[in-house]
């Protein structure tokens, strides 16, 4: 089976990063992921490709098989895992087209299969902390090089999906303080950590929720404009994973990879 070392939830508008692209199938102990994994090269480093939601997106964020998804990156052997994602905007200072690299989250999810520990063997992880320091340092040095309009840190609230949040809903969100709406962080980094992988959230902002507080002119997100503004900066942030790929040292300094160290009950 091919391997990677980094690795990349992402769509299909990724796979021409890949310098000697091959698809491969990979079953895990929990079923089948989204879709097929695509293992190829950026800047020398062996990476490998999947889409979360499937390359037709036939999978609505509740449906996604989460925890199939991290155990065939770890099978392929893949330490650091790169999250990008489309995300709302709950505070008018952080705008559509803007990057977040979130630091902290909150879970609004029900029913999702969010462990790989369901018994006899139980691991309570440490989750203080949900994304890996190392990687965000070195993502942000990336985004501050290339110049891109982005915020260090920011809390992604997670909601069930498919539908997005009520007015009331989001304007509960936003007097919390929290900065960033979507329906997939969770359960995705705590497996993540439970697999002992690095990962970190690249999220771009797409919208403004339900829009913003007091201005009469701001709309609903819509699918629709989900999709136009993601693709109007979809080589942005093709331009972000490509050199942040590049930039990721060797060796690892945080304790991602001792996650489960101490944890088992």
């Amino acid at each position: 089976m091919a391997e990677a070392e980094i690795g990349v939830f992402g769509g299909s508008g990724f796979y021409s990063l890949l310098e000697g692209a091959e698809e491969i199938t990979v079953e895990t102990p929990y079923g089948a992921p989204s879709d097929m994994i695509t293992v190829g090269e950026i800047a020398g480093r062996k990476v490998a490709f999947l889409p979360r939601h499937g390359r037709g997106h036939q999978f609505p964020p509740h449906m996604i098989n989460y925890r199939a998804n991290l155990a065939a990156m770890k099978q392929l052997g893949v330490k650091r895992l790169l999250g990008p994602a489309a995300a709302g905007s709950l505070q008018p200072h952080i705008r559509p087209g803007d990057f977040v690299l979130c630091d902290q989250l909150i879970d609004r999810t029900t029913g999702r299969r969010e462990t790989f520990f369901d018994g006899p063997e139980t691991m309570h992880i440490s989750f203080a902390d949900p994304y890996c320091p190392q990687l965000r340092e070195v993502a942000w040095a990336v985004i501050q090089r290339l110049g891109l309009s982005a915020h260090r840190t920011g809390t992604v609230v997670v909601i069930q999906g498919p539908r997005f949040s009520t007015r009331s809903e989001s304007r509960w969100f936003r007097s919390a303080g929290w900065e960033v709406i979507n329906m997939t962080q969770y359960p995705e980094a705590v497996l993540a950590r439970e697999a002992e992988l690095c990962y970190v959230n690249i999220s771009l902002i797409t919208d403004y929720d339900v829009g913003v507080e007091g201005d009469p002119r701001a709309t609903p997100v819509t699918a629709e404009e989900v999709l136009r503004i993601f693709g109007a900066n979809l080589d942005r942030l093709r331009q972000l994973i490509t050199a942040l790929v590049a930039a990721i040292p060797a060796d690892r300094t945080c304790a991602c990879g001792t996650a489960l160290a101490g944890a088992r009950g």
